[in-house]
């Protein structure tokens, strides 16, 4: 690998996490370089338009042309290009805020965000990475991802948002199982206070799951009555299965059915199984 490309990816990527802005010192440091490298770094990626200085502090910034170079991949990105229509029929269906989203390391990137029907004030989440573990999301990708990427995300540190998260490698496996089982993951206050989301796994033409599509909202609406039950078998683990009755179980069918239709639009075999878990090609 070039050495200086990485590090002015690691450059990136320390203003994006640890920004919003850092001088040149900080960077060094953080990078291990000497103050020149990081300097000579920096005034190459201000020349590409990658990274700004600002004026008053002579700190660095995030560039503009980082956000055309996001939309390129947006707009490249099949499962974003073939989701559209399909996440707005789910939400019109549901009644509820829809997401679209790819596995990208170990976070969850919502590529897609179709607004909830009703006129309500609500921001736009492209782009927001979450992390999987927190999220129906994330489970539904990596419980039908390849048996050593399920492994190596399992032995990686599992993120706490809140108090339900999920920081036991075992009942998170455990949970994955019942998603592989009944072909959603259900997300009760992982990510964050009084939200919830149901997500079923997208397949793409070569049978592999290519990412997800599901429907985020308040627990209350979503997961109706906690506690009074376990429809589709994925109870215990963070709350993730807790809540029932009708309400959960019309969303969780809606949900599927939406991402077994996005999966044939984007090319899946009809003989793709669905709950039923895929290892490797």
């Amino acid at each position: 690998m070039v050495q200086a490309v990485r590090r002015a990816a690691r450059i990136l990527r320390e203003l994006a996490t640890s920004g919003p802005r850092l001088g040149v010192t900080e960077l060094a440091d953080r990078m291990g370089v000497a103050k020149p490298t990081a300097h000579a770094l920096l005034r190459t990626l201000e020349a590409e338009g990658l990274v700004v200085q600002d004026r008053e502090s002579s700190k660095y910034q995030l560039g503009p042309d980082l956000v055309q170079l996001g939309n390129a991949y947006l707009d490249t990105q099949e499962l974003r290009t073939r989701s559209v229509t399909w996440a707005d029929l789910l939400a019109t269906r549901t009644g509820e805020a829809v997401w679209v989203a790819v596995l990208n390391g170990e976070q969850i990137l919502v590529v897609h965000h179709a607004f909830r029907p009703e006129g309500a004030v609500q921001i736009l989440e492209v782009g927001a990475s979450i992390p999987w573990s927190t999220c129906a999301l994330g489970k539904a990708v990596v419980a039908f991802a390849p048996e050593e990427d399920r492994t190596r995300l399992l032995g990686g540190q599992l993120a706490v948002l809140t108090g339900a998260s999920i920081t036991d490698p075992a009942a998170l496996a455990e949970q994955l199982e019942r998603v592989a089982g009944t072909g959603y993951a259900v997300e009760e206050q992982e990510s964050a206070l009084g939200d919830a989301g149901i997500a079923a796994p997208v397949f793409d033409r070569s049978g592999a799951v290519a990412g997800a599509i599901g429907i985020v909202g308040p627990v209350e609406r979503l997961l109706a009555a906690p506690g009074t039950g376990d429809i589709a078998g994925t109870g215990n683990g963070g709350g993730a299965g807790n809540g029932g009755g009708a309400v959960r179980q019309e969303l969780a069918v809606a949900v599927r059915e939406t991402a077994r239709s996005l999966s044939r639009d984007l090319g899946a075999p009809r003989g793709t199984p669905v709950p039923v878990r895929r290892d490797g090609p």
